[in-house]
Parts: structure tokens; C-alpha cells; sequence
């Protein structure tokens, strides 16, 4: 915050420091719209972050590197504007997907687990692949579709390689003996959502998905 008395304090000694002189006056005049020139600069520079952009600025960002917006929101587009930065530089191996789920919904590396089905014993596929493991809670707060999500996963594998299943896991789960009981994890109360566990969430091929991706 710029003030008249500082601006007033880096006068040389000609000048009258007095603040109603009146030199005084004027700082006191221009410093409001100092302050505001201030804090648009300073908004310009934390919104080079894609995490704190916001509307045209984000969609230059995404502009930048080829993502369009389409009707998805900030908190979606950018996912869309992460993962398409992923994607550049993807081969298309497990290990380029994993880093790419794990940008787009803010999970960590352990907690992604993908099979490629041709190691299914029941349903073996060829160029297939199945994400076995993600936590659903960190697609609710990305604030993404599931359909959506598996639309980004299908432009992040190689070519030809379909997404087959993807399941969300829920922290649900019934209790054990009392002393290990976590209310966190088992049914919830009516009247209280801050206890209770989530359900999961499965994904099949052939969903129709809406992002310009």
C-alpha cells in the first residue's frame, strides 16, 4: 500500500515535507490511483498461474497452447488447459498417464493404479487399458465429470488404445469391532454430513463425453 506520507518521505530536502503544502496535497491526490495501478500489476503477475487465472486471461493461457474452452468452467478448463500441457509431451506409456490424472485432479502418483488389459485373465484386450485405483473424492473437488475425465485419459493414451473401465473408490465402509470403528468411514449421520463415508463410482466404455479436447 502506497501512501501520501511515504511518497512524501522520498521528496529531497528542496522540496516542503509538510503534507498540506502544496506538493502534499498532490501525493495525496495521486496516490490512490497509484495503489490501484499497484494492484492490477500485481494481479497480472498471479495470473500468469493457471491456478489463479480467471476468464479471457485463462483463455489465452489455454490459447497458448492450443486448448479451447468450449462451456466448461475455470475450475474445468483448467484441468482441460493441464492435462493438454501433459499431453504435449505425452508418449502415451502408463507412466505419462498416471503424471497426467495426477495433474488434472491434484492426486498424488500412489494413488493412481492402472492395468493394461491385455493382463486381464478374464477379459484380456489388446489395447486396452483400465484405471483400477483413483480416490473419488479427488475428482469431486476438481470439479470434473467422470465423462469428462475419461475423455481426457482417451486423448492421453497412445493411438488406438481405448479406455475400458475406470473405478472411483469411495471411503465407505462397514464398521469392524468398536474400538476400531471409524465414523469417518461408515454410514452417515442425517443430520450430520461431516461424518459418514462416500460410495465409489464405475466408468464403462461407451460414454459420451462434451469437451473440446
Amino acid at each position: 500500500m502506497i501512501s501520501a506520507a511515504d511518497l512524501i518521505r522520498k521528496l529531497t530536502d528542496v522540496f516542503t515535507k509538510n503534507p498540506d503544502s502544496n506538493i502534499g496535497k498532490l501525493l495525496r491526490i495521486v496516490s490512490e490511483p497509484m495503489n490501484e495501478l499497484k494492484q492490477d500489476f500485481e494481479k497480472i503477475e498471479t495470473w500468469r498461474d493457471i491456478d489463479e487465472a480467471k476468464g479471457t486471461t485463462l483463455d489465452l493461457i489455454g490459447g497458448n497452447v492450443g486448448q479451447k474452452r468450449g462451456a466448461a468452467s475455470d475450475d474445468v478448463y483448467r484441468i482441460m488447459i493441464k492435462s493438454k500441457i501433459a499431453r504435449n509431451l505425452s508418449k502415451g506409456d502408463v507412466n505419462t498417464i498416471i503424471r497426467v490424472i495426477a495433474l488434472a485432479v491434484g492426486a498424488n502418483y500412489s494413488d493412481i493404479k492402472i492395468q493394461q488389459k491385455f493382463h486381464d485373465p478374464v477379459d484380456p484386450e489388446p489395447a486396452g487399458i483400465s484405471l483400477m485405483q483413483l480416490p473419488l473424492e479427488r475428482l469431486a473437488s476438481s470439479g470434473i465429470e467422470l465423462n469428462q475425465f475419461v475423455q481426457i485419459i482417451s486423448k492421453t493414451v497412445a493411438g488406438g488404445v481405448s479406455v475400458q473401465s475406470i473405478e472411483l473408490q469411495g471411503t465407505f465402509e462397514f464398521g469392524g469391532l468398536p474400538e476400531t470403528y471409524d465414523p469417518a468411514t461408515g454410514f452417515g449421520d442425517v443430520d450430520d454430513d461431516s461424518i459418514g463415508g462416500s460410495l465409489g463410482a464405475v466408468y464403462q466404455a461407451g460414454t459420451e463425453t462434451d469437451l473440446p479436447i
